[in-house]
């Protein structure tokens, strides 16, 4: 697929993935990293890493434990080590040309230009439903707390859920018409706080306000795996932003720690808050577990208003890179700041209409996870690093074990997407 790729590679492509200390540093881009290039020492790295791993998923993998039963847990551990070890090989691609900097230049190297658009494409439409989802969160959780609002307009009836993404949706709008994303950034770098505050307030809901942790579940759901899969791996979709943490650091030796850190960290986050979902709620556990939490108590609202408040900030984050994408298809002379504004608005409306459409927050992250996720953070590094580095060509123990996960990911894709679709279908 596409051009031939000279696999002529440094012997460093070929070291053990873990020994950071042999790794050579990778010569910067000026526009390498949002997070300034060769600028950021090993905690601001980590941070920044938690930052992109912390997201929604929290709320749902509850939700995906109770979809496959205790026994799915394993599952999640199964899938944060494939992304760890794929989240290396992607820096080890990166090694292979001192100017790579962003993920669809990893495809391009192993590809060609094909290699650039299908990673590409696969990393904007994930950012585009996860957007999406941004509005289908705010609608769900705000309908919850405030169930009463429906009204007619234009003879059309209005539901709660529809007018509260409207309204956040609204919110929303001066946000994308920045030029300076700058403060934006720093604001929603309160992800892993809030992230944090989110399980503690669960917790504390769990053990304090009377709901407790006696729901026994199911130990096995065999129909629920794929869906429990899908969802678990929607939690680790930051490789796209892998190749902007690593061109970040000012010794990108430590890169692999860095992953090794926030890895666990997250999973330890994501297993606990599946756990105690779970134990409090059992079979009757929602998409979000904000959804179960008595709105009564303040415990909950702290949880549910920290939940809004994140999606609200990240959404502009989130559609820049669509934006600035559409932006350069244009001649440079039409690149002005009325253009931008159009064309970001356009973007929310979109969302709008498709929230509206599939207001379902659960069976589309679920289609996220098994579509995009698996794709852009299991497959496509493994694909990538066996084309760059030649190992293709070579029967190893690495290769048999790439070409498992390859296999594994493309048959678990296929069906989560199915199961994704009919559930979306048979909801609309």
């Amino acid at each position: 697929m596409g051009e031939s790729v000279d696999t002529t590679l440094p012997g460093h492509l070929h070291e053990p993935l873990l020994d950071g200390d042999k790794q050579n540093d990778v010569e910067l881009q000026p526009t390498a990293a949002a997070y300034g290039a060769g600028a950021t020492n090993f905690i601001k790295t980590c941070f920044n890493g938690l930052n992109a791993l912390s997201g929604v998923g929290i709320l749902s993998v509850p939700y995906a434990l109770a979809s496959g039963g205790w026994l799915s847990l394993i599952l999640l551990f199964v899938i944060a080590l494939a992304t760890f070890y794929t989240g290396l090989l992607i820096q080890r691609c990166m090694d292979a040309k001192s100017d790579i900097t962003t993920y669809p230049e990893v495809g391009e190297l192993a590809f060609g230009r094909n290699g650039k658009i299908i990673v590409s494409v696969f990393m904007y439409v994930e950012l585009y439903l996860v957007a999406t989802g941004f509005l289908i969160l705010e609608g769900d959780n705000l309908n919850n707390m405030f169930p009463n609002v429906e009204f007619e307009l234009l003879g059309f009836m209005i539901s709660g859920q529809a007018f509260f993404v409207i309204v956040v949706a609204l919110v929303i709008l001066p946000s994308v018409w920045l030029d300076n994303l700058s403060l934006l950034s720093y604001i929603s770098a309160s992800g892993v706080l809030g992230s944090a505050v989110i399980i503690g307030s669960v917790f504390w809901c769990g053990a304090f306000d009377g709901i407790g942790f006696q729901q026994k579940g199911t130990l096995i759901n065999w129909k629920g795996i794929s869906n429990s899969i899908s969802l678990y791996a929607f939690c680790y979709c930051a490789h796209p932003v892998f190749p902007t943490l690593y061109t970040s650091m000012k010794n990108k030796r430590q890169f692999s720690n860095v992953l090794t850190f926030c890895f666990i960290i997250c999973t330890f986050g994501y297993a606990s808050m599946a756990v105690m979902g779970y134990a409090m709620f059992g079979s009757d556990i929602k998409s979000q577990i904000t959804l179960n939490l008595p709105t009564g108590k303040i415990s909950s609202l702290v949880a549910i208003y920290t939940t809004l408040v994140n999606p609200i900030c990240k959404y502009a984050l989130m559609t820049v890179p669509i934006v600035n994408a559409i932006k350069n298809r244009f001649p440079m002379n039409y690149n002005t700041k009325p253009l931008s504004m159009l064309i970001s608005t356009t973007l929310l409306v979109s969302n709008v209409i498709v929230a509206l459409a599939i207001p379902f927050f659960g069976s589309l992250m679920s289609l996220v996870g098994a579509f995009l996720s698996i794709t852009a953070s299991i497959i496509l590094p493994c694909v990538c690093y066996l084309k760059i580095s030649g190992n293709y060509k070579r029967l190893r123990l690495e290769t048999v074990i790439i070409s498992g996960i390859i296999l594994i990911g493309i048959v678990t894709a296929i069906v989560g997407t199915y199961v994704a679709i009919v559930e979306i279908v048979g909801q609309i």
